[in-house]
């Protein structure tokens, strides 16, 4: 179960607050033979100090920092750009795993050998309480149910880099991971196969993009219009039914 390594791509800024519960979410996790590789994207507090001490005792984990203030796009390209690993697994600084997530997912694509796979997961608020909100993956999960709703969490997804190549994330500041999992989708695999179990949390933090959806408008059409390439009405119409399903929570 330990053969292949997994490399965990992670951006990183600004998160002192939180940053040791999740690298300690990474040390709990029964299957060992892992490496991560977190890009500050230049943050101004104490967050390279962390992980760099992470890093004194466990080599598993490395630190890198970009050089100018870039997004998140960038950051997962270059932690991309430096695995090591045969499966690249996704978590945000701000999220967290259960001790057997990688053990499950990792097992579950080598008896499928999936490329592209994702679980269930649940919302936790700040202080990392349950929300009580679950968002369920699908089965089998394609780029056209993708455009209509994306049930795919960020911090839930591995790739069999063997398989789909290492990725450039879509340079967009707002939604790129999103924007990834439809170039995937579209030009790399035909699924995104979900194991229908909860092993990740995501973080719902204040002022955060989940939390606002309104902000979201703007970044959702400017994804289906500059990086999908849809006309002008086809994204506008997209983008009004993505407001749709996320009020009445079609999935």
């Amino acid at each position: 179960m330990n053969s292949s390594l997994v490399s965990i791509v992670m951006p990183v800024y600004n998160c002192e607050d939180i940053i040791s519960e999740t690298l300690d979410c990474l040390l709990e996790q029964t299957y060992t033979n892992w490496e991560l590789n977190a890009v500050d994207d230049c943050s101004t507090d104490r967050s390279a100090e962390i992980i760099k001490a992470y890093a004194e005792k466990d080599p598993r984990i490395r630190y890198f920092r970009l050089e100018k203030n870039s997004g998140a796009a960038v950051a997962r390209t270059r932690s991309m750009a430096e695995a090591n690993g045969k499966y690249l697994a996704f978590l945000d600084s701000d999220d967290y795993w259960l001790p057997e997530k990688l053990a499950k997912q990792i097992a579950f694509m080598e008896a499928g050998d999936y490329a592209f796979t994702c679980t269930d997961y649940a919302w936790i608020d700040e202080q990392g309480n349950l929300s009580g909100r679950v968002i369920k993956c699908r089965k089998k999960c394609s780029y056209t149910h993708s455009v209509w709703y994306n049930p795919i969490g960020n911090s839930t997804v591995i790739l069999d880099k063997e398989k789909v190549g290492t990725p450039v994330v879509p340079d967009i500041r707002k939604r790129n991971d999103y924007a990834l999992w439809l170039m995937l989708l579209r030009t790399k695999v035909d699924f995104a196969y979900g194991l229908q179990e909860i092993l990740s949390y995501y973080r719902v933090r204040e002022g955060s993009l989940s939390k606002n959806k309104i902000k979201l408008i703007k970044p959702m059409y400017k994804l289906f219009r500059e990086v999908e390439h849809f006309s002008v009405v086809h994204a506008a119409f997209q983008t009004a039914m993505w407001c749709v399903i996320k009020v009445l929570h079609i999935k």
